[in-house]
């Protein structure tokens, strides 16, 4: 149900729904066929700023949410994993939408519209997949002993009740999330006051600490190697090939499709990062909005 809006940057407003007893934020613009944009770790409906007004005034109609645990969305202590936020998702579209849509993530996001595609294609006319992360977390065997140690040892003292908050607090500084960025956007007129901003404010929510440690210690989820042989709807995958987190190389993985299916296209994008929807949306909105238009017909 919808409640009282909120304004966010000005240009995007936020309502209320109630999912699980727990309040989400999401954003509608536009009239069209629908889309939803879903965020990546630590992100929210804001990260979609420069994107929202232009596929809207395109003829789509963009939904955005804060999924649980992030933005200005409630903040409970659960046991976070992909298939909550994807069964956030699946009970959204049911309420909300109800007609076939485009899936639109970054990251996490990325993952997650897949899992949409693919576990739900019912939901789906298609999907876009922004440097798609390979997991929620670090899949134990893909790392060493050492490094396996140390993750388990620092997600342990993140969630402990002495230490955890300090950890916590030293992580969110401002200045180490505009350091973060500064690894992770190649395009350091993208990295802003505002932007800092955004990622920070949500941080300071009561009960963020816990999300943050539940996050780090939840399982990776499904791996996209093992979804896209099972996608049944057209792919678009657009990746910064300057990305430190989620390197090129795994976008590999999807390239290997592009000859055999006529579902999937892949679009190297150079001088780019992590989240090429917020550092080049002169090059990305362009991208989906001509992708878009090859798929309705």
């Amino acid at each position: 149900m919808t409640a009282v809006s909120t304004v966010l940057s000005a240009s995007i407003e936020k309502h209320d729904w109630l999912w699980n007893g727990h309040r989400i934020k999401y954003t509608i613009q536009g009239e069209g066929s629908p889309l939803v944009l879903v965020h990546g770790f630590g992100a929210s409906i804001g990260h979609w700023r420069k994107n929202i007004p232009v596929l809207a005034e395109r003829g789509y109609r963009v939904y955005a949410l804060d999924l649980l645990g992030f933005g200005d969305s409630a903040k409970p202590p659960e046991a976070y994993s992909l298939d909550l936020w994807r069964s956030l998702l699946y009970d959204f579209w049911t309420e909300h939408i109800q007609a076939p849509t485009v899936f639109i993530g970054n990251s996490i996001g990325a993952l997650l519209s897949l899992m949409m595609v693919v576990e739900h294609p019912e939901t789906a006319t298609g999907g876009v997949l922004l440097n798609c992360a390979g997991g929620l977390n670090h899949r134990p065997e893909e790392l060493s002993l050492p490094l396996r140690a140390i993750m388990g040892s620092f997600a342990g003292l993140v969630n402990s009740e002495a230490i955890g908050p300090f950890l916590f607090n030293q992580v969110r500084k401002k200045h180490r999330i505009r350091n973060t960025l500064r690894q992770v956007y190649r395009n350091p007129s993208a990295i802003t006051d505002e932007l800092v901003d955004l990622l920070y404010e949500p941080s300071c929510h009561d009960g963020a600490q816990k999300v943050f440690a539940s996050i780090l210690a939840a399982p990776p989820g499904p791996r996209p190697e093992d979804l896209l042989p099972k996608a049944e709807r057209p792919l678009l995958v657009l990746w910064g090939e300057d990305d430190p987190w989620t390197p090129i190389k795994r976008g590999r993985i999807y390239e290997e499709f592009v000859g055999d299916r006529d579902l999937l296209r892949f679009v190297a994008l150079p001088k780019t990062g992590h989240c090429p929807h917020d550092e080049r949306p002169e090059i990305v909105n362009p991208l989906i909005l001509d992708w878009l238009a090859t798929i309705s017909h």
